[in-house]
């Protein structure tokens, strides 16, 4: 498939490229917000397509199979930029996708973005929006999988997770690397198509626990 990833130059956006491009299924285009991050996501294997995401970035969807919104303004950024990015950003990814007829769009959400008051009160206003933009990735009618890890850690992936539409013991955390790998593989993991779960580090492979959601 042709991928467009949202969020390409985040911590977790460069993973996904990398596992994508490592990929022999997908070819990758990297969507970027400056110019001179082009170079980078060359490297890594994917073709970068300039766009910022509080704009009109519909041209980056051209001729593109599938999205994973992978962008986030991170839990520190005032509420101006998590609206723009987090909520209304990845509704206009979704709204795109629908015009353009795109088959999958896969969602990097948070754990939590079900229900924000009895998160953390200094990240409440943001799973709020990751929640909204899952909602409205709901009731889209595309074919959408919406992943939700808990902590993200820089820790090497072990490609071993716990996946579970509600995981009872959230207390663990996850690799971004292994949380990249989940994404990608959701991309054609039947079992994973109009799902909504939640991910964290376990003991079974990714490939076998996504098979079971």
């Amino acid at each position: 498939m042709n991928v467009l990833v949202i969020g390409a130059n985040g911590h977790t956006g460069r993973l996904i490229v990398k596992e994508l491009a490592h990929s022999e299924q997908h070819f990758v285009k990297a969507m970027i917000r400056k110019t001179e991050q082009a170079e980078e996501m060359e490297s890594l294997g994917a073709r970068p397509i300039v766009a910022d995401l509080e704009g009109d970035y519909s041209y980056a969807l051209d001729n593109v199979n599938a999205v994973i919104f992978a962008a986030g303004s991170g839990g520190s950024t005032g509420d101006d930029k998590t609206r723009a990015v987090d909520r209304e950003g990845a509704i206009k990814a979704i709204d795109f996708a629908k015009e353009k007829g795109i088959e999958r769009f896969v969602m990097l959400s948070s754990m939590g973005a079900d229900n924000p008051s009895n998160g953390p009160e200094g990240l409440q206003y943001y799973l709020e929006a990751k929640g909204i933009a899952d909602e409205h990735l709901k009731e889209s009618g595309l074919n959408y999988t919406i992943i939700r890890p808990g902590a993200l850690s820089f820790d090497s992936g072990t490609g071993k997770i716990t996946a579970s539409e509600s995981i009872a013991d959230k207390s663990n955390d996850i690799p971004r690397e292994d949380v990249a790998k989940v994404l990608v593989e959701s991309i054609t993991t039947e079992e994973t198509y109009h799902k909504v779960f939640e991910i964290l580090g376990g003991d079974v492979p990714v490939e076998q626990a996504l098979k079971t959601i």
